[in-house]
């Protein structure tokens, strides 16, 4: 069997597959450590976070988690794919190649360059081309030459933790709350980047929405999500009301997950994004 190995980052909640293992990254708020998805849930994330002056800690997935599944995988005679949270957000990537070294053909590392419902993409992808037993190596190929082709861009309901995390000044987050300015953000080239910024949250969905297809539009062959921070989806489910058309064309049904501590620490709760790999192709 080919066991597709991933981070909680990815914010996959459902763990019950036996080709699918998730690690969990470590979350830190003050002197309590929780094992994001284990012990930590997203709820109880974001609960902590309003309650919160300082913003939690996340830590890499350590070299030994790693080596304690890759143990188990090479003891069955099985070989493992892992994808980690961007190595530009994260030493897990790093850590899980740490691991590697002694495990030769059995392991391969795919940094997806993503994070959270983008990693996400890119896992069900791996897990798709697995099930339709393409072999191992060229699965590996896949992942590495069609990650390039997942966007992953959201909207925000606030910049303070854009501020906390030292992403903005003071000031800057100041004048955005009071001018009730939505930023939308994209993953490129691995980190977060600030794509454009819109005044009240109508301007925002539609920012959103031309974002989208600038990037291309979507693959809807490919895995595609749609995720949000915080305690409730009512943001998410007026963005998809607004845009109806869109997705009615094309889907029967639309699959939505919760984002969890690993990005929701640093974009806050009330931000809505969309994953998807782009129609366009790479060089959209």
């Amino acid at each position: 069997m080919i066991r597709i190995i991933t981070d909680s980052a990815s914010d996959i909640v459902d763990n019950s597959r036996e080709d699918l293992i998730v690690l969990p990254i470590t979350i830190t708020f003050g002197e309590e450590q929780f094992q994001d998805g284990i012990t930590l849930t997203h709820q109880m994330f974001y609960e902590k976070l309003v309650e919160s002056d300082q913003l939690p800690v996340t830590s890499q997935v350590p070299p030994f988690a790693f080596e304690e599944v890759y143990e188990e995988i090479r003891r069955k005679g099985d070989q493992a794919i892992v994808i980690t949270l961007s190595s530009k957000l994260s030493g897990t990537w790093q850590s899980a190649n740490v691991a590697a070294e002694e495990y030769g053909d059995v392991v391969r590392v795919v940094d997806s360059e993503n994070a959270s419902i983008g990693q996400h993409a890119l896992v069900e992808y791996a897990l798709r081309l697995a099930e339709e037993e393409i072999a191992f190596e060229e699965i590996v190929e896949r992942l590495e030459r069609d990650k390039s082709r997942i966007r992953l861009v959201a909207l925000l309901d606030t910049l303070e933790y854009l501020k906390k995390g030292g992403r903005i000044s003071r000031a800057a987050a100041m004048a955005g709350n009071l001018l009730s300015i939505k930023p939308v953000i994209a993953v490129q080239g691995g980190e977060v980047a600030i794509l454009g910024k819109a005044r009240g949250s109508r301007q925002g969905n539609n920012l959103l929405a031309q974002q989208i297809q600038q990037a291309g539009g979507i693959d809807f062959e490919k895995p595609f999500y749609l995720g949000y921070t915080g305690l409730s989806d009512a943001l998410l489910k007026k963005y998809i009301a607004d845009h109806e058309s869109y997705w009615k064309s094309s889907v029967d049904s639309l699959e939505t997950s919760s984002v969890g501590g690993t990005i929701g620490t640093h974009v806050g709760p009330g931000a809505i994004g969309a994953a998807f790999f782009s129609a366009g192709g790479e060089n959209s």
